[in-house]
């Protein structure tokens, strides 16, 4: 139908009704001898249309498409790719006189007939996908059992096939999460999955769940068939299809071993430095070496009341900037960073939060030390130099008690000289630091034994205690402990206040151990605060101005308190001894 020396001109193009959907454009073509009105402009190309470039009588270049088979027996030739050659007012007007094309009519100049290749008949039921131009079409794989499966292109699926199989590859696979609303309550999980053709976002719901998530695995090949495909919603996901699958309860995913061929997770990594001029919100693709991560924390939820596991890895790629990523649930739970392995994430979503940062989200994909050349080429600049380097973290300093951790390092001299804390607001720093004294008066004290509760109690002579916070007695109570350690590291000193579990690390004990101790056998409590005297710790401290009975002075908390990793502090040293000389020019 379309001989090379002549491209076809279109000769009307008008749009039709999808509903909630898109908007479709169906077009009569003709090649100069024939004219078919069954030709459709994938949705991805509507911008041809309405910028004006495709119109009537414009002469295209039909790059790729696909011959869609309707129950009817009719074809639907769908256009993927196409390529305006001369806008309307380029041309005199139609060309030739072209006769309407009739099916199984033979012209020497080719056929719709003559360059589609044999199937079997279509079901009476059924809608297939005939062989896509250049696109590599349908083809017959075989399947668990011998039999013959015929595959059609992602990019061939569209709403109007009741029956089809694709073979995909999962490049993606959520966490299963709960939603509720109005119409009641249940659980979901999404996968994307790509072949040669294009990808597309499937998602699964309630007992589809229960059934395929523990077979579905990330970056295995399955034949996918019997689902429902709607209009994707752009609002939940980056994947370049107009529509999405749907499981339903006749879906049937079965494992492919022979098309290892198809394209794997593909990548548009952002490097960390850009990210500070990415948008709020955006989601982006990152890889990095982990410098470092903060032990795993449980939060509570204020809207849901929900408790959830959240871990924060600080992430360095070669601009020699770092970011850090909070990662939650099973992310954060089964993530191990002690190797500082290389981290690629896709789909990782921008925030602003204390500085430019990233949250991992439902969609997103973590790959540790993936089989890429990008991991490859990170992992011997880290190996080589870059695990010499200290990060620029752009993340910023003001990240709250957990952001940050061993970031944004000072020694007491630098932290006082610039001022940390006399701002509007509180400010952290790390640092390597000795313990030299430790004060032992008032230490301790009686705290409310209620869960949530650590008031003061006070003390009513009768073998009870009051909380005045929760307006109850008890005859127990529970001890905490608010240390306050004089630390001190090469220039300078500070005096630092350690609450319960920074002040149990330094002295090596629990504080119901010690609260005992201290009651029973004064020296021996004695005795544990020496020994804690002259140790040396990695401090992360906040510090903030504080005005109290109109006197200002700074105030210094201790958020964490770690053992010295000599290996990793040996490092740090020599890479801003480094960077320090090339300042200097040496």
């Amino acid at each position: 139908l379309f001989p090379p020396a002549l491209p076809p001109p279109t000769l009307t193009i008008r749009a039709i009704s999808t509903g909630t959907g898109p908007q479709r454009y169906r077009m009569l073509m003709s090649d100069g001898v024939q004219t078919l009105s069954s030709f459709m402009l994938a949705t991805q190309l509507n911008d041809l249309v309405n910028d004006q470039g495709l119109s009537a009588n414009a002469i295209c270049k039909i790059n790729r498409f696909i011959i869609n088979v309707l129950k009817d027996g009719r074809k639907v030739v769908i256009v993927m790719d196409l390529e305006v050659l001369q806008t309307a007012d380029m041309v005199a007007g139609k060309i030739g006189n072209p006769v309407q094309y009739t099916e199984g009519q033979q012209q020497s100049s080719g056929s719709l007939a003559t360059n589609q290749a044999p199937s079997r008949p279509a079901h009476p039921n059924e809608s297939t996908a005939a062989v896509p131009g250049k696109a590599g079409g349908s083809s017959f794989l075989s399947t668990p059992g011998g039999s013959q499966t015929k595959v059609v292109p992602i990019a061939s699926l569209n709403p109007y096939q009741s029956r089809w199989t694709i073979c995909a590859r999962v490049t993606q696979k959520g966490q299963v999460r709960a939603w509720s609303n109005s119409r009641g309550e249940g659980k979901l999980f999404s996968i994307e999955l790509v072949d040669e053709s294009g990808e597309i976002r499937a998602t699964a719901f309630n007992e589809q769940v229960d059934k395929f998530f523990p077979l579905i695995e990330l970056n295995k090949v399955y034949y996918f068939s019997k689902g429902h495909l709607k209009t994707a919603n752009k609002q939940y996901t980056t994947v370049k299809n107009d529509y999405e699958i749907t499981f339903s309860n006749e879906t049937s995913v079965v494992a492919c071993d022979e098309a290892q061929h198809l394209p794997s997770v593909k990548f548009d990594f952002v490097p960390i430095g850009d990210l500070e001029s990415a948008d709020r919100d955006a989601l982006v693709d990152v890889i990095g070496i982990c410098k470092s991560c903060e032990d795993l924390t449980k939060i509570t939820i204020k809207s849901s009341n929900r408790e959830v596991l959240k871990r924060v890895v600080h992430l360095m790629d070669m601009t020699g900037k770092g970011v850090n990523v909070t990662l939650w649930g099973n992310d954060a739970e089964n993530f191990d960073g002690s190797k500082q392995p290389v981290v690629a994430i896709k789909g990782v979503k921008v925030s602003d939060f204390g500085g430019r940062t990233l949250s991992v989200v439902s969609s997103s994909s973590i790959l540790i030390n993936p089989d890429i050349p990008e991991s490859f080429k990170l992992r011997g600049w880290f190996d080589s130099e870059g695990q010499l380097l200290e990060s620029t973290s752009i993340s910023g300093t003001r990240t709250g008690p957990m952001g940050g951790a061993d970031t944004n390092w000072k020694t007491l001299h630098e932290a006082k000289s610039e001022n940390l804390g006399q701002g509007d607001k509180a400010d952290y720093f790390s640092c390597l630091a000795t313990v030299v004294y430790l004060r032992k008066e008032n230490c301790m004290y009686q705290a409310c034994p209620s869960p949530d509760c650590n008031k003061k109690l006070v003390d009513l002579q009768n073998g009870l205690y009051r909380c005045e916070k929760c307006d109850r007695e008890f005859s127990n109570f529970k001890y905490r402990m608010i240390l306050s350690v004089n630390i001190a590291d090469f220039q300078d000193n500070l005096w630092l206040t350690c609450f319960q579990e920074s002040a149990e690390t330094i002295l090596g004990q629990n504080t119901a151990f010690l609260g005992e101790l201290k009651e029973k056998n004064e020296n021996a409590f004695d005795e544990v605060l020496q020994k804690a005297s002259f140790t040396t710790h990695v401090f992360r401290v906040r510090v903030k101005q504080e005005t109290f009975n109109d006197e200002s002075r700074l105030k210094a908390t201790a958020l964490d308190v770690k053992p010295v990793n000599h290996q990793e502090y040996s490092r740090r040293l020599i890479g801003t001894i480094r960077k320090n000389a090339a300042q200097l020019g040496c």
